[in-house]
Order: C-alpha cells, then sequence, then structure tokens
C-alpha cells in the first residue's frame, strides 16, 4: 500500500487504484439521501410511532450545552459507539446484543431503515441502542470532544459523480470532527464495495493528522475486522462478485500531538 508522511503530497493505492484527489474546499451542508421508501407495513408503523420517540436522541438548540450521553441510557455504559448510516440495522442490532455494557448511537434519517431497526430492537429486546433519524451533522456539532470510542461508516452512499464529491460523508470536514469526537485511540471503520471511493476516503484520511490507519499488511483491509457482522449491503455487493475494502483507523493520543517546547 506504500507509506506516507504528513505534509508531503499523498498517493495511496488501494487494488492497484491510485487516488491523488485534493481535497473538496468547502463541504456540502445540504441534504440529499431518501427519507422515505414504500410505505411501510402497520407493525412497523406502530413500531415508528411508539418505540421511536422512546429511543430518539433529541439535540439541543444551538447554543445550548452538548448533549450528555450517560444521561440516554438507563444504566451508564462503559463506552459509547456510534454507527453513521445504519441501514437496516443489521450490524448495529448484532454488535449492541453482543456488548450490552456498551452504549450504542445510531444515525440514519431512511424511515425505512430505521423501522428495521426498531423491529430487530424489539425482537431481541436491545436496551442499549438510541436513534438519531435525521443528518447526523445535525447532531454531532453537539456532542462533546472524546466521547466515543469507535464510529462505524458502512457502505455509505458513493456518490460517485465528481461534482457530488463534496456529499459523501467522508469529506475532510467531517473527518476533522470525528477526530474531535473520538476519544484518544479510539477506533473509525470505514468499510465501501466502492474502490475508486475507498481510495479517495483514505487519501483524506491521511491528510488528518489526528487520524493513523493501522493497516500493516493487504489482508488488514482485504478481510473483515475481528466481531464483524455483514450488513445487508455488503452481503448483496459479494453476491455480485465485488470485494468490499475495510479501513480501519485510530485516533491519535492528543498529548502525543501537542507541540514540543
Amino acid at each position: 500500500m506504500g507509506t506516507h508522511e504528513l505534509g508531503r503530497p499523498i498517493e495511496v493505492s488501494v487494488l492497484g487504484r491510485l487516488s491523488t484527489e485534493k481535497p473538496e474546499p468547502t463541504p456540502d451542508k445540504r441534504w440529499y439521501g431518501r427519507r422515505h421508501g414504500r410505505k411501510l407495513r402497520p407493525s412497523r408503523q406502530v413500531l415508528v410511532n411508539v418505540l421511536l420517540p422512546k429511543l430518539r436522541i433529541a439535540p439541543p438548540e444551538d447554543g445550548d450545552g452538548p448533549v450528555d450521553l450517560d444521561t440516554l441510557f438507563p444504566i451508564t455504559p462503559k463506552a459509547f459507539w456510534m454507527e453513521i448510516g445504519f441501514g437496516t440495522g443489521e450490524h448495529l442490532a448484532a454488535i449492541a446484543a453482543n456488548h450490552p455494557d456498551i452504549g450504542f448511537i445510531g444515525c440514519e434519517p431512511f424511515v425505512n431503515g430505521v423501522a428495521s431497526l426498531l423491529a430487530k430492537i424489539q425482537e431481541r429486546d436491545i436496551t442499549n441502542v438510541r436513534i438519531f433519524d435525521d443528518d447526523v451533522r445535525l447532531l454531532i456539532k453537539h456532542l462533546p470532544s472524546s466521547c466515543l470510542d469507535r464510529i462505524f461508516i458502512l457502505f455509505a452512499d458513493p456518490w460517485p459523480k465528481s461534482r457530488h464529491k463534496r456529499r459523501r460523508m467522508t469529506v475532510p470536514g467531517n473527518l476533522a470532527e470525528f477526530s474531535r469526537l473520538l476519544a484518544d485511540d479510539g477506533h473509525l471503520v470505514f468499510a465501501s464495495d466502492q474502490h475508486d471511493f475507498a481510495a479517495w476516503t483514505l487519501a483524506n484520511i491521511l491528510r488528518e493528522p489526528a487520524l493513523e490507519w493501522t493497516a500493516r499488511r493487504p489482508s488488514d483491509w482485504k478481510m473483515e475486522p475481528d466481531g464483524w457482522f455483514p450488513t445487508r449491503y455488503q452481503l448483496k455487493a459479494q453476491g455480485k462478485g465485488l470485494a468490499p475494502v475495510f479501513i480501519e483507523v485510530r485516533r491519535r493520543p492528543r498529548d502525543a500531538m501537542l507541540p514540543m517546547g
């Protein structure tokens, strides 16, 4: 994959593709994704009407203090993890069930996906998930620094057209915010079956001084991380013969980044 040094031009090869693109100068702050799909079944609509209000995170108004994550759960979790764009919730429900001592924040504006996760939460009696059913950027600005131990961005919309790249979740401005939210040595996990998107994302990650790519050999980005649960979109891509890329990065300790002298 090659090496890099901060402050020098970056060339990152992912599966034989080279990304040398410059970061977008002005991120697009508008919302473009879908909110609704086909009409929900009555049982799913009941979950949206009754269960979602109990699990929904409501960010404070601008000017108010940050969200107090400890108050979101009946028992204070030992750590907080976030999944951004959880789709239909397979991965989030599975890891939440396997880690009952972790508080999970799932962010997804697509109503049908939220309803699907709610069904899994009800079926498995999961109590450690809270949901933000809107654009995640409206929430993260209200979260305190160093509050998350892990962030997942799995099979996000690649927005393949050049003029739409500012809409991607992994633009430099968002990565800077994720770096702020991650605790020291916290991890961000990105996965995609779109290799051009993965290379573009990795190039942006390597430009973010607070993040360190942890891969040391090809298997580190070709193989699923330990404790992985595939998403519906991953299985669909693999069914088409596409090979996902798994990029895991670490948040550098803040003390180690302080200037010397």
